[in-house]
């Protein structure tokens, strides 16, 4: 059968002038042009001569082009997704608010992804189940966030959920702006509403102490320090994007995954042969999600967003919606250590919106909430199964290996490090 693309074909000469898909062409374009969107964004649409609502407008405007020229038609699923969130958001009892929307927000995106599983696999495209995955994040966040700020008395709330509670339910301009920005309508990451809306109204840099910086003003009585610059942590993301790219255009071609089911390779491979091309295949997936990653946390800090405070020394930290953690994963001495880095604010999210409010089960419970977020497809399942035993007798066996190899400093770090190696790349592969 033919295939077909959804979304904008604009790029079809040059998907065939460098032999990729061209929706793939499309994602990285687009991605592209919200990085260049970024600077302009932050310097002609300065909070200081921009009013919030013109940069909510622009932001929304800016991402709903891009989710069209990548999703073409498909887009109505993210503004129908948005629009019945919105209505329940508004609809239902700050009570039970969080859980309408938790229900709905899952069950719509599940749906969604077992229509994409039994739909005819020769629409060309990128799979639209992307974008709202990080809107289910959002919605489901923002509606806890507004259940904690105007469901529960204070005293109830953990320090987290006190600082992220919404005490003002959010209109329609910033409900979609939120869900729609360019910064985060293609490859995310998820962030919470009261640090959007920080950034948007202009005082996410301003509202720290800078123990090395200069007062510029002293409104209301607070100090307001001087806004540090992100351009420096926005090329060094950048490089570290290119650099993934890189690697994933040769190492992900020369080891492709699908290898390891390969009949051949498993009928005539010997075990240890395949055992390897598992751990190696696995190593050169990675690159692939360094690079959307490290170019969303880019898009973000170029726009001015994703300030963090400030280090001990007195230098701006850029990591407030970084999603990665690159070095750790790849020195990762345990299989917490490896997923406490790798898709951070889906961890958080899973964290705020399940583990938090949970009082048994947690870790079962929340490997589950990740499966059924992720998707319909049964690798997915057998993943994060095993992920629960993988993090259940981790624990187990690192206690254990502490105390046979206590005065085995050394013996113990390679032991705990080949032990995670073995976690890290057998979980993913299904």
């Amino acid at each position: 059968m033919a295939a077909a693309q959804t979304g904008s074909v604009f790029l079809q000469p040059l998907s065939v002038l460098i032999d990729l898909p061209v929706d793939q062409v499309n994602f990285v374009v687009c991605l592209g042009v919200a990085l260049c969107a970024g600077p302009w964004f932050r310097l002609y649409l300065h909070p200081s001569h921009a009013s919030p609502n013109i940069r909510h407008i622009v932001a929304t405007i800016l991402g709903f082009y891009l989710a069209i020229f990548c999703f073409g038609w498909y887009t109505l699923h993210f503004v129908a997704y948005v629009s019945v969130s919105f209505a329940l958001l508004h609809l239902v009892s700050a009570k039970h608010v969080h859980r309408y929307s938790f229900v709905v927000a899952i069950g719509y995106l599940s749906l969604c992804q077992m229509w994409v599983y039994i739909s005819d696999y020769g629409v060309y495209s990128t799979d639209f189940t992307g974008p709202m995955m990080v809107m289910a994040q959002k919605i489901t966040s923002l509606a806890f966030e507004v259940h904690d700020g105007l469901g529960r008395k204070n005293e109830e709330l953990s320090e987290d959920q006190q600082r992220l509670a919404v005490r003002q339910r959010p209109n329609l301009l910033q409900y979609l702006s939120y869900n729609f920005n360019f910064l985060s309508i293609l490859a995310g990451p998820c962030c919470s509403y009261k640090d959007y809306v920080a950034f948007i109204e202009g005082w996410s840099c301003t509202a720290w102490a800078n123990p090395q910086g200069q007062s510029d003003s002293k409104p209301n009585g607070y100090k307001v320090w001087a806004e540090p610059s992100p351009t420096g942590a926005a090329f060094l993301k950048l490089a570290v994007a290119v650099a993934s790219l890189g690697l994933h255009l040769t190492l992900g071609r020369a080891f492709p995954v699908l290898y390891n089911v390969d009949e051949r390779f498993v009928r005539t491979g010997s075990f240890h042969a395949r055992l390897c091309y598992l751990v190696v295949s696995v190593q050169a997936a990675r690159p692939k999600y360094y690079f959307a990653w490290s170019l969303a946390d880019a898009i973000h800090n170029a726009a001015g967003f994703g300030f963090n405070g400030y280090t001990k020394s007195g230098q701006p930290r850029w990591d407030l919606v970084s999603n990665i953690n690159i070095w750790n994963i790849e020195t990762a001495t345990s299989f917490k250590m490896f997923l406490d880095n790798w898709n951070t604010q889906t961890v958080r999210w899973l964290k705020f919106v399940c583990y938090d409010r949970l009082d048994k089960h947690t870790t079962v419970a929340t490997f589950m909430l990740s499966a059924a977020w992720h998707g319909v497809y049964p690798g997915y399942y057998f993943t994060f199964f095993t992920g629960i035993l993988m993090s259940l007798s981790a624990r187990v066996v690192r206690t254990l290996l502490k105390l046979v190899l206590k005065t085995l400093k050394f013996g113990f770090v390679i032991m705990v490090e080949c032990l995670s190696l073995w976690h890290v790349n057998l979980t993913p592969p299904p």
